[in-house]
């Protein structure tokens, strides 16, 4: 799973290569700690326009479908099984028309050792962002007014799978990683063959994971109230 990621730069800095139009006027600033429902920057291609508009948004971290009664449901949705998404209803139609890229500078893991829980930053070997395969939904707060601007919440959750090679030695599981290359068919919501992409996306994955490398790091990324570039630097 993924549930810590570090975005320590935001705007072109962190998705030039993803060629975005439009950029939000609202980002979060830069975080050493994103926990769940968390705001971050996400990159979606919008069907409103012809031909679609490539935006760089702010969103919540946990996926609230149309039609949750509140927020708290996605607490529970920040990571999706790619094996499962098509299947099930929670993320079913935001695969078919709103998948998104989550950038991001690294992740943490939590590695079992001897009964202590260990944690591992994971980062491009390069220090070049990565990008992890997500899905987005907007939800209308049903208690709030019609012209109340907060009435519409942006959130997401991120693709995972079985991890393999040096990261399943860390956990099972890992993000669904995406090559820039690969940005454009992952985000485009006029694609049909959606199963064909996520497909696609899921076999060349490791072929991302073999770049990067990892490191242990403080405890103290545990802790959401700690957030600083320390969080990241290797320990003993």
């Amino acid at each position: 799973m993924c549930g810590r990621f570090v975005v320590a730069e935001v705007g072109s800095e962190l998705v030039g290569v993803l060629r975005v139009d439009v950029t939000g006027d609202d980002l979060p600033a830069p975080s050493y700690n994103v926990a769940p429902t968390d705001r971050v920057a996400i990159v979606l291609d919008s069907a409103k326009t012809e031909p679609p508009t490539r935006r760089l948004e702010a969103a919540r971290w946990g996926l609230v479908p149309p039609w949750a009664k509140d927020l708290s449901i996605g607490a529970r949705a920040i990571n999706a099984r790619a094996e499962e998404v098509e299947d099930k209803p929670m993320f079913r139609n935001a695969l078919i028309k709103r998948r998104a890229v989550v950038p991001a500078s690294g992740y943490y893991e939590w590695k079992q050792v001897e009964g202590a829980k260990i944690p591992h930053f994971i980062h491009p070997a390069d220090d070049q962002p990565m990008f992890f395969a997500g899905l987005y939904e907007w939800w209308k707060n049903p208690a709030a007014p019609d012209d109340d601007p907060a009435r519409w919440v942006l959130s997401f959750t991120i693709l995972t799978r079985d991890a393999i090679g040096h990261l399943g030695s860390i956990h099972d599981r890992m993000p669904l990683f995406l090559d820039p290359d690969f940005a454009d068919a992952w985000l485009d919501p006029t694609v049909e063959n959606v199963g064909d992409v996520l497909d696609a996306a899921v076999d060349a994955a490791p072929n991302v994971a073999a770049t990067l490398t990892d490191h242990v790091v403080s405890k103290a990324v545990g802790n959401v109230r700690n957030d600083s570039p320390d969080l990241i630097e290797p320990v003993e």
